[in-house]
């Protein structure tokens, strides 16, 4: 199924309003006081869950894409990406700010006493450099090659994401959800797998 150009940028105008919700949702909640009893807490866990939806999404662009022969969905992945890191910057601010008041030292503390904060704060830290390089000027500097293999660590972050949240939760015996973006993050990582061993299968067929 092929789009025009012209509905891409439409399709594009829409997903970014959509995808700011969340994020309006939470100012809305902050004004009329209805972040419940624990402010911090509704606010950290709102914006990981989201940053975990967002990476997740884009990593399903490409198995959606072959499944599906929507070229054109490759044109998203990229505003999807960035919406993940949007509310991971949010859900590290949170921790930043509101746990330690900006306070560097005991911040990095924490970060080095309880494991999934260390995990997460890896992905997170792993995100940025995948943010930044994310123009057309950062992807003319860098080369082709040189990009996609940067952008490769998205592989790494989002299971580190999903271990992080997995960590969270387990203290309190709430498995279900860590549960099944593990589950999603897994099937979608096999995909990408079983599709660049065919590739592979293939070439060496041919050759």
């Amino acid at each position: 199924m092929a789009l025009s150009q012209k509905h891409v940028s439409w399709l594009k105008g829409l997903i970014f309003i959509l995808a700011l919700l969340p994020f309006f949702r939470l100012v809305v909640f902050t004004i009329l006081d209805k972040l419940g009893a624990n402010p911090v807490e509704f606010i950290t866990r709102n914006t990981g869950d989201w940053t975990l939806y967002f990476l997740c999404i884009a990593l399903a662009v490409t198995p959606a894409r072959k499944l599906l022969n929507f070229p054109w969905l490759l044109k998203l992945r990229r505003m999807l990406g960035l919406y993940g890191f949007f509310y991971a910057a949010l859900h590290f601010l949170t921790f930043l700010w509101f746990d330690h008041f900006f306070d560097l030292q005991d911040m990095w503390k924490d970060v080095l006493k309880r494991p999934f904060i260390t995990v997460g704060f890896i992905a997170f830290v792993a995100l940025v450099p995948l943010a930044l390089t994310s123009t057309n000027g950062m992807i003319k500097r860098l080369g082709g090659k040189r990009w996609q293999l940067l952008h490769k660590l998205v592989y790494v972050i989002v299971p580190l994401g999903v271990l992080h949240y997995y960590w969270m939760k387990s203290g309190k015996h709430d498995l279900m959800q860590p549960l099944i973006f593990a589950a999603v993050v897994a099937t979608l990582l096999l995909a990408r797998l079983w599709w660049h061993w065919s590739a592979q299968s293939r070439t060496q067929a041919s050759a």
